[in-house]
């Protein structure tokens, strides 16, 4: 009898059957268990496959929406200090005041970056409108691209790798990284919400699977000890007679 049942769950893993008539699976009251045993196992090896590469990516996902979280509130706070900056600017070009007072968005901002895991550095951010992503390994979370004091400095940020092996940074003005951050903690979203709910699926099936197997196997033992005494009986009928 197949262990298939021809359903699946939205991402395509299979629903495990749950085996009602144990002599029928087998194929009637003397055949062999080893086989239906044997595919048992197999199927459970397979569940517990996908539930130890989902487990994985479960782990990589909730590292990685954290620090996507981290890198989109950071370009939000540049674009939303460069904003500022300028509005507070048409105001004074409107109003012709003479402050001596400078607007506090126009100072610099200071900050740390990482080096490393303990390892963090002072940077004087200027104004800019642009930043470089990373769409790989994860360098300093906020690195400067230029020493220069131009309003369009630009920083690079760490985006958590789509790729273990990618490596690129690419340059985007602030409103395209926030729609490109926000797209992928989206995903990133959506990805750990199917993944918890693929996991779930799995671990009932992997129990349905060794039900099964308990049941096979207790009926395979149960069918051997019927046989046995069946001869016993009849070899003491021998003897006796």
């Amino acid at each position: 009898m197949s262990l298939e049942t021809g359903e699946k769950n939205p991402r395509g893993i299979p629903k495990a059957p749950f085996i009602v008539d144990v002599d029928a699976h087998l194929g009637g009251p003397d055949a062999d268990a080893e086989g239906p045993l044997k595919a048992i196992q197999e199927s459970i090896g397979k569940y517990r496959y996908m539930d130890s590469n989902l487990t994985q990516r479960r782990q990589g996902l909730e590292e990685k929406i954290p620090d996507i979280k981290k890198t989109l509130g950071m370009v939000e706070f540049l674009r939303d200090r460069r904003e500022g900056k300028s509005s507070d600017e048409d105001d004074d070009l409107d109003e012709d005041e003479d402050e001596d007072t400078p607007n506090s968005n126009s100072k610099p901002l200071k900050t740390s970056f990482e080096l490393n895991d303990t390892l963090f550095a002072e940077a004087e951010l200027e104004d800019t409108d642009t930043v470089f992503l990373w769409l790989g390994v994860r360098p300093p979370p906020l690195l400067p691209s230029s020493s220069s004091s131009s309003p369009t400095t630009k920083y690079a940020f760490s985006l958590p790798p789509t790729h273990p092996q990618a490596n690129v940074m690419l340059s985007y003005p602030l409103s395209d990284a926030i729609t490109l951050l926000q797209a992928k903690l989206q995903a990133a979203e959506t990805s750990l919400g199917n993944t918890i709910e693929d996991l779930e699926f799995l671990r009932e099936q992997i129990t349905v699977m060794e039900v099964n197997m308990a049941r096979v196997y207790n009926a395979d033992v149960k069918r051997r000890r019927e046989r046995r005494v069946k001869a016993e009986a009849a070899e003491k009928e021998k003897t006796g007679g």
